[in-house]
């Protein structure tokens, strides 16, 4: 059948004057190494319903720029400003400035409403959104339309956003958080006020940061306060506005309209057939008169919800005291974050990236394990082996040879961690993981580059098209051996068979390399044997952090990363040019880790680079606009980065060193800490010999380590490596360590 459709496929484009497109994919296809998958079939999906949001944003937006729009609408488009785009002969138009959003919700439940920068609150997944504005006769106070807007969040048994707008006589501000009430609800708690009189406006909206979402009919409820929206979903309000007013695509925007000032009802619902319907209901504002609307949209249709209190989540929690209250607040965010976005998978993120992949999971399950975020970790590993092929493949997009190792990993990471016996399915699992390990490099190419290793996949987007990537190697040896390990116990001989496998599949690896850096004459690792060193080379540094199948100051390693320092660090941090276009703030963690690793405090100064880069609600989206700052790639709010900013704030008081069975303590507690005189503790963090709690106190002439520990069973080698310090090696039982301060070293 597929001649006959190539055929279809090429005789319509002829006649409508389009390429063949079965030209255009071949010549595509010239640019990737020849493997199973071009590019796997979801990151296509993805894109094409991107792209297709951006073809409507392109009709609903520029021809009606006197709307108010979202806060990136209105900068993108705006030409005087440094976020401006020239739409020219772009089809589509997508946020590429300001990718910014923050997910409130409940843990264990699923649905997360997200509020954008300026306060714009979406309910629903992908939905329409609700706004507030103040309007003086015809002047409009719009947020999304201000220089400056106030954001934090509340992290105080809740997880809420708190945004503030301000004018000389205006002041308009929202709390957004998900209550647990008959079923969760987002509650939107307004307050406005205004010296003068005029109109406050909490409108539904037919749009989310990322542009259009259609409404196609608005009702009033009954006689009490409140809409019925597509006819299926409810917004309460618990004041009664004076009066509603209503628009759709014909008649103009809200802010246009003439009956805001009028205190008459006329019509009660409005349709759309072009699905841009808008709505405000109207309350009167003057100096003796402020305003307090509480707005609720019940989320769950459902009474059965597996919602739960922050507090049970968060009550034997890693805790963090340092003198930088900027780092507080990120890590405590960062574990809300984790949390929220655990309910019964692991999402890297609430909107675009609300889906599993393995290789966030494995990073995001790393640090929830360090900060003994348990409760929902076991369900959601439980969940691998249905994810697992019947040939053993570990899928979350084809292609991705990355993944098995990934997925054997977190499991024996788990179960080292909780020092849990390995369950009966996760053995089974990881034994058919590890098997097609095996299987896919025995059918990969045999060329002198290429023997022994994986064969070419799309492995991780930021890479380029379709390689022989090291990155998918160094997940596989790692798989390897934690089979190996994990089948110690049960099984000598298949242990014996997947531990020779990790040899060879590394000794291939070794000689891959070494053929590679003799032609490039570079001592560094490029992303893949036939590639430059270019930007795609971060991808290698795995095999330090957080895999550490080389040493810590493995020489092709630290050559790979100040090649990436010297060329592609923009503001402090790493600028990742393929795919991302921006600054990348998990991949710049990974250099950190790899320069703590390395006894480098350069390492720090990228960590403050990196604090300066979160939002103001304590996030970072996936890749970051040099210029706005704004979000320019992938989700908004990117658990992934949340993840890292924990584990780097983790090593930097207690990390783990593998091969020699041993704990690093303070070898990342930097000198503007320690001229403190406070105190700093971490704990108790979850390592693979049992949890430990780390406190130094730092007087005048003393700095005072001690640390409490219950091991699994033998305790490890401890070192304790303070910066300026010689490293102390623990020889006794002994939990403490005094250190003179004269005795530092230059």
């Amino acid at each position: 059948m597929w001649p006959v459709w190539r055929f279809i496929l090429r005789r319509l484009a002829k006649t409508q004057g389009f390429l063949d497109p079965m030209v255009v994919f071949s010549n595509l296809q010239h640019f990737s190494k020849p493997s199973e998958v071009w590019v796997p079939s979801e990151l296509l999906r993805s894109g094409a319903v991107l792209q297709a949001r951006g073809l409507i944003n392109s009709q609903a937006i520029q021809n009606n720029l006197d709307w108010v729009w979202p806060f990136w609408v209105e900068r993108q488009f705006n030409p005087n400003d440094k976020a401006f785009i020239p739409r020219a002969f772009s089809l589509t138009h997508i946020n590429l400035t300001h990718r910014n959003w923050t997910a409130v919700g409940l843990p264990g439940f699923g649905d997360f409403p997200i509020v954008d920068p300026c306060g714009l609150v979406t309910p629903f997944f992908d939905g329409w959104s609700i706004d507030a504005w103040i309007v003086h006769q015809k002047s409009i106070f719009a947020p999304s339309r201000l220089a400056h807007v106030e954001q934090k969040l509340d992290l105080k048994d809740t997880f809420a956003v708190l945004t503030e707008s301000k004018s000389e006589k205006v002041t308009l501000s929202s709390r957004v958080e998900v209550k647990a009430e008959v079923e969760p609800v987002c509650v939107i708690n307004i307050h406005a006020q205004s010296a003068q009189k005029a109109w406050l406006l909490v409108c539904i909206r037919p749009y989310n940061p990322e542009g259009v979402s259609f409404v196609k009919d608005i009702g009033i409820l009954g006689e009490g306060g409140g809409w019925k929206v597509n006819n299926k979903d409810i917004v309460y309000l618990d004041k009664k506005p004076s009066h509603y007013i209503f628009a759709n695509y014909n008649s103009g925007d809200l802010c246009q309209n003439s009956m805001i000032e009028s205190e008459e009802q006329g019509q009660r619902s409005i349709f759309c057939q072009i699905g841009m319907a808008s709505s405000a209901a109207v309350y009167p504002l003057d100096a003796n008169n402020p305003k307090e609307i509480s707005v609720r949209i019940p989320l769950s249709k459902t009474e059965t919800s597996t919602h739960e209190p922050w507090m049970e989540h968060m009550q034997d929690t890693c805790i963090l005291k340092i003198p930088d209250e900027r780092f507080e607040y990120l890590y405590h965010a960062s574990i809300k974050t984790m949390i929220l976005h655990s309910p019964n998978d692991v999402y890297p993120g609430p909107f675009t990236y609300k889906h599993f992949w393995f290789r966030d999971a494995a990073y995001i399950l790393q640090a929830m394990l360090a900060v003994g975020l348990f409760k929902n970790m076991e369900k959601i590993i439980d969940r691998f082996p249905s994810r697992q092929k019947s040939n053993g493949y570990f899928m979350s997009q084809d292609g991705e040879w990355d993944s098995n190792g990934q997925a054997i990993w977190a499991m024996k990471r788990f179960i080292d961690t909780t020092h849990q016996k390995v369950k009966k399915e996760w053995l089974k699992s990881i034994y058919q993981g590890a098997q097609w390990i095996e299987h896919k490099r025995s059918s990969s190419k045999k060329d002198a580059l290429h023997a022994g290793l994986l064969p070419a996949g799309f492995s991780a987007e930021h890479f380029g098209p379709s390689d022989f990537y090291y990155w998918d190697d160094f997940w596989a040896v790692v798989g390897l051996r934690d089979a190996a390990l994990t089948a110690r116990g049960n099984d000598g001989n298949q242990a014996n068979v997947f531990q020779n496998q990790a040899n060879q599949l590394l000794n291939a690896i070794e000689s891959s390399i070494a053929t590679t850096q003799d032609r490039l004459h570079h001592r560094g690792i490029p992303a893949a044997a036939t590639r430059r060193m270019d930007a795609g080379a971060i991808g290698c540094l795995v095999a330090s952090y957080p895999l550490q199948i080389f040493s810590d100051k493995d020489e092709r390693i630290l050559q790979t990363v100040r090649f990436l320092m010297d060329k592609y660090f923009l503001q402090g941090a790493f600028y990742h040019e393929i795919s991302h276009s921006g600054i990348n703030i998990y991949l710049t963690l990974h250099i950190a880790q790899v320069l703590l690793r390395a006894g480098d405090m350069k390492f720090f100064d990228i960590v403050k680079s990196v604090a300066e880069l979160a939002t103001p609600t304590g996030q970072w989206p996936e890749a970051i606009h040099p210029r706005t700052k704004g979000g320019c790639m992938g989700d908004g709010q990117h658990v992934w980065a949340c993840a890292e900013w924990v584990m780097m704030l983790r090593n930097m008081f207690v990390r783990e060193e593998q091969s020699e069975r041993t704990l690093i303590l303070c070898s990342g507690i930097p000198q503007e800490w320690i001229k403190t005189h406070e105190t700093f503790f971490l704990g108790p963090t979850h390592t693979l010999y049992g949890p430990i709690s780390v406190t130094i106190k730092v007087s005048e002439k003393h700095i005072d380590v001690s640390w409490e520990a219950k091991w699994h069973g033998k305790p490890p080698r401890i070192e304790i490596r303070l910066p300026g310090h010689e490293t102390f090696i623990v020889t006794t039982d002994s939990t403490s360590l005094k250190l003179n301060r004269q005795e530092v070293l230059v």
